[in-house]
């Protein structure tokens, strides 16, 4: 499963890269939907999608092109209430199940920094991994937070006095910060996907296009086909009162820098307000 740099713009890269550092995954308890109803809640790969493109207002050699079907759609996180897990039988998981890999050296240390402050009372496998360590490397020799008992040595398990779902984000909403700060950047960033390509233009000059969109099956790869259950063309995931451009404001303001994402929510709130039928919605949306 594809893994990707720490948000910042690379201009380095010669050809399409992915900035989403995905090798992680999913879920503890039963799921709750049987395989006839998991089928019919996701709405599929293909359909129209509005993408808008518009030149990064902080950088000329920069140009965005973003799913507008995407960040104007009704998605919203459910993990712990509804969310059917990646791995079959393990919902509780979400898409911790397989642990997460860092995007670079950068990523590693600043969650070192973080994980420094877990302490028991919020970090239900703290003695575990200060005794053995919270890390560990794939099949690959990719490192990654480490596997415990089926999922991230991260995760607090249901019932856990200290809440249950991710101790780092615990951490963060317990000091005032946002989870991006003190998670690795896999985790913050699903499911919006950011890749980026050079386009040589007819006139010779060159432009770094960085795509922001729905991190959908594909985006893991071969192995996304896999996967028990995936959110976001799920019904069951969609009916927020947010659309995603303003509920992942931080998210894409760290992807995209502010007078990016700026720019991208004037054009967000441009396809809303119109008057006409909405071209292209998101087939998992609520209707109407």
């Amino acid at each position: 499963m594809p893994k990707t740099k720490k948000a910042k713009n690379d201009k380095a890269a010669k050809s399409p890269g992915d900035s989403s550092p995905v090798k992680s995954a999913s879920s503890p308890k039963t799921s709750l939907m049987s395989k006839k109803a998991l089928k019919a809640d996701e709405k599929g790969l293909d359909f129209a999608r509005a993408w808008v493109e518009f030149p990064d207002p902080a950088d000329e050699e920069q140009l965005f092109r973003c799913d507008l079907t995407w960040l104007t759609s009704r998605w919203n996180c459910v993990f712990g209430s509804g969310c059917q897990g990646i791995q079959a039988g393990r919902a509780d998981d979400g898409c911790c199940t397989l642990g997460a890999h860092f995007s670079d050296e950068d990523d590693e240390k600043r969650v070192a920094g973080h994980v420094a402050r877990l302490t028991p009372d919020i970090w239900q496998h703290h003695d575990e991994g200060v005794a053995n360590g919270w890390t560990s490397e794939d099949e690959d020799g990719d490192r990654q937070t480490r596997p415990y008992k089926g999922s991230c040595i991260f995760q607090n398990r249901p019932g856990f006095a200290g809440g249950a779902g991710c101790s780092l984000h615990i951490l963060a909403v317990k000091e005032g910060r946002e989870p991006l700060e003190t998670k690795p950047d896999v985790c913050w960033q699903l499911p919006v996907r950011r890749t980026y390509e050079w386009i040589d233009r007819p006139d010779d000059t060159r432009v770094l296009q960085v795509s922001i969109g729905e991190y959908d099956r594909r985006g893991w790869g071969s192995g996304g086909h896999d996967l028990h259950w995936w959110c976001t063309s799920a019904t069951s995931a969609h009916g927020a009162g947010d659309p995603v451009y303003v509920s992942y404001r931080p998210e894409l303001t760290e992807l995209m820098g502010k007078a990016g994402y700026d720019r991208l929510a004037e054009l967000c709130e441009e396809r809303l307000a119109s008057q006409l039928p909405l071209l292209a919605p998101h087939p998992a949306d609520p209707v109407g």
